[in-house]
């Protein structure tokens, strides 16, 4: 009899659990088109994030991203790092330092991955992982993983298993990305090119990308190099990803073909836009500069194709500089741009703290976590982006149209959609500028208060958001 009671005790305890466990998970549905429309995206550096750089670190704050409008979590990738032909800090292999404790401290770069299927003992466990894709659901947001399907790190099982999955040269030796335009080697020697003329490598690292998608939730990738791999992998690979549940691809690359139809990426990188960000921080022509990528984005890319804006991410920080060193006096009013313009907004670890260094990639390093000016106007952007439909920016988007100005200085634009309307106006000059106000009796976003004034000035790389019905 006691035996009976003990087993119908346990039945009613795992039930219980079972039962919380669903509880847990009730809020959470798969990530649809809807969710794109008013979306931030936010990359996360596990490493440089925190002090002790582990999911744990950043899983505790992930509910305070809700106050930037963050929706979708980007994860650089959680595998194994090699530890052949490992990098340093430099550009040379940490194994050619001659200093142990100098060598240890390189701990490689995170896309040399050796096992797609384990998590980076650096960052924590398993159940680490699974605790941060919880909160993330749990607080509304998606989280996608970094996935580097172009090449492997040495250590890889498949270079002892399966050597015919990488590419090799003549004399058979398997050899490290080569850049199909120079036919030169991109300098990427702490990885191993893959071999997409191989299926059975293919099956495999789809059987891999699975793997995540059913065993562990996860809500879609952010692909490396992506226009590296051969479209008909990703237009085998991403239906039978999204055959298990609906999921947001991301590519890493400026292609409109990887977008085309249903079945391939949902968004692109705006790099071309990016670049001239850049250049819009030092050049008398900014809005000129503006005006025609613009027009080549709506040339080149369907109108429910996404792209993401961004003024850093995780290359542009630690290999081209800072946003103040690119972007300089600009950056505040370019931040802007980027949560205003068609699309969808990035924000990279640490630049909702006003991050001002540039990022160690082969060593641990840290960011700051000092809310200074960055996090009000990221948290201010954020609001606006999620809630006003007028800055949808997914596959149903809001209108944009430019609004000419006599002042050639003066960035003007307005985005509408289901009666909302939203102005973006912006100087592009070291100077104060004045311009005729499009929107009469609009509200400031920043202030609240109704704009009446027929004529405007903006101080020195400022901007104004004007909101209308």
């Amino acid at each position: 009899m006691k035996n009976i009671t003990l087993i119908f005790t346990l039945i009613l305890i795992l039930s219980s659990c079972n039962q919380s466990e669903k509880s847990n998970n009730e809020s959470y549905t798969p990530i649809s088109h809807a969710d794109m429309e008013n979306a931030v995206i936010y990359e996360v550096n596990i490493r440089q994030y925190s002090k002790s750089g582990t999911f744990k670190a950043f899983t505790k704050d992930i509910p305070q991203l809700k106050q930037l409008g963050v929706k979708i979590i980007w994860v650089m990738p959680i595998f194994p790092i090699s530890e052949t032909k490992r990098k340093a800090t430099g550009g040379d292999f940490a194994y050619l330092i001659e200093d142990e404790a100098e060598r240890n401290k390189m701990l490689g770069s995170y896309y040399a991955v050796s096992d797609f299927t384990k998590i980076n003992p650096e960052f924590g466990t398993i159940d680490d992982f699974r605790d941060m894709i919880k909160m993330a659901h749990d607080n509304g947001m998606y989280l996608i993983l970094d996935w580097v399907p172009n090449h492997t790190g040495w250590d890889h099982t498949w270079l002892t298993t399966n050597p015919e999955y990488y590419t090799q040269n003549k004399l058979g030796e398997v050899i490290d990305p080569i850049n199909p335009d120079t036919g030169e080697s991109w300098g990427w020697a702490d990885v191993a090119d893959l071999n997409y003329d191989n299926q059975k490598m293919r099956d495999e690292m789809i059987e891999d990308m699975l793997y995540w998608v059913e065993e562990e939730n996860i809500d879609g990738f952010r692909c490396d190099v992506a226009s590296a791999v051969p479209l008909d992998f990703w237009e085998d690979a991403i239906p039978k990803l999204r055959a298990k549940k609906s999921l947001f691809m991301l590519a890493e690359a400026d292609a409109p073909y990887l977008l085309k139809g249903e079945s391939l990426f949902d968004m692109a990188y705006g790099w071309e836009r990016h670049h001239i960000f850049n250049q819009m921080a030092k050049s008398d022509n900014a809005v000129v500069l503006w005006d025609n990528v613009i027009k080549t984005d709506t040339d080149r890319y369907e109108p429910e194709d996404i792209l993401m804006n961004f003024v850093t991410n995780h290359d542009e920080n630690s290999w081209n500089g800072t946003i103040y060193e690119r972007m300089k006096d600009a950056s505040e009013l370019l931040t802007a741009l980027s949560f205003v313009a068609p699309g969808m907004p990035l924000i990279y670890s640490g630049q909702e703290y006003d991050l001002d260094h540039r990022l160690l990639f082969f060593e641990k390093d840290l960011i700051p976590h000092t809310k200074k000016t960055m996090w009000p106007l990221l948290e201010k952007l954020g609001q606006l982006k999620n809630s006003n439909p007028a800055l949808n920016g997914g596959k149903n988007a809001a209108t944009y149209k430019k609004i000419q100005q006599e002042n050639s200085k003066i960035l003007a634009f307005k985005r509408e959609k289901e009666g909302e309307k939203v102005t973006f106006l912006g100087n592009f000059s070291p100077n104060q500028e004045q311009f005729t106000n499009p929107s009469v009796g609009a509200l400031d976003y920043a202030s609240g208060g109704v704009e009446s004034k027929e004529i405007l000035s903006l101080e020195p790389w400022g901007f104004r958001i004007l909101v209308e019905k």
